[in-house]
């Protein structure tokens, strides 16, 4: 196993997360592949693993913290590492200390390029992202939201610690029709999922149902809502970790038509609208 920085010849892996197998990720759209060339030359760094095959098989991708989901200077942030542990595809490569070396070799790449640290979001519950995990490695958690904590290790003496972004908005109810928002950050393809499900729930009741996408990928609207992906039903905000199916999301949407009385109506096209509306 060797870590390869990221090549055009693996791209469309990369933007699948390494489940090119996954009809679910066919779903998610090509949101990754756009966020992929905004940020190229922004600094976005990206380190995969490949086996003696030369199969890929995990991969980590960090940012400039000025550039990220996070609030500080002068380090990176991770928005994801991931080892492949599905039985399709590539196969599971989890325990094998691919993690382990990702992360090494993105420390050493942020040290190189002048970072005072790196930063990542972890969860307190035992799956993807454990911050538990990261805590093995010597980071420290220096800021907690809920289940999210953000963990950090510091390459320097005068580093600045690094704070979780704080809700700040929430979207108000639609007016004559259900409002479903969705927020999308375009580096996470569950997320992107997340949208194109919403949207085309949305879609299937043109009289009752508009739907909002919120760019969060754009620097001021994500420091505006304080999040940088979430899904909404007018005020109330529904679980996106794992990503709803289409039918939960159609039954949480008529739900909250009847209970505003509000008939399920066909025959319109549907409204797409912008985090302006």
């Amino acid at each position: 196993m060797e870590i390869v920085d990221l090549s055009d010849e693996y791209v469309g892996t990369f933007c699948k997360c390494l489940e090119d197998w996954s009809a679910e990720m066919r779903e998610a759209g090509d949101h990754k592949e756009a966020w992929l060339r905004r940020h190229r030359d922004k600094g976005l760094r990206v380190k995969l693993a490949r086996d003696e095959g030369g199969r890929i098989v995990g991969l980590i991708q960090y940012m400039r913290a000025e550039e990220a989901p996070v609030i500080g200077r002068n380090f990176h942030y991770i928005y994801c590492i991931w080892v492949h542990g599905y039985k399709e595809g590539v196969g599971d490569h989890r325990k094998k200390g691919i993690g382990k070396a990702l992360l090494l070799a993105a420390e050493e790449d942020a040290r190189s390029l002048g970072s005072k640290g790196l930063a990542a979001w972890g969860l307190r519950i035992p799956v993807f992202m454990r911050s538990a995990w990261f805590k093995r490695q010597g980071y420290r958690v220096v800021d907690r939201d809920g289940m999210i904590e953000l963990v950090y290790k510091a390459f320097a003496q005068d580093a600045a610690v690094p704070k979780l972004l704080k809700v700040k908005k929430s979207p108000p109810a639609g007016e004559c029709r259900v409002r479903v928002t969705c927020l999308l950050n375009g580096w996470c393809p569950a997320q992107a999922l997340v949208y194109e499900r919403a949207r085309k729930v949305a879609s299937e009741f043109p009289d009752a149902a508009e739907f909002v996408g919120v760019d969060t990928d754009d620097r001021k609207t994500l420091e505006e809502w304080g999040m940088a992906d979430a899904l909404f039903i007018d005020d109330r905000q529904l679980r996106t970790g794992p990503p709803p199916s289409v039918e939960a999301i159609r039954k949480q949407l008529v739900a909250r038509m009847k209970k505003r009385g509000i008939a399920t109506g066909v025959g319109r096209s549907s409204r797409v609208g912008s985090a302006s509306d």
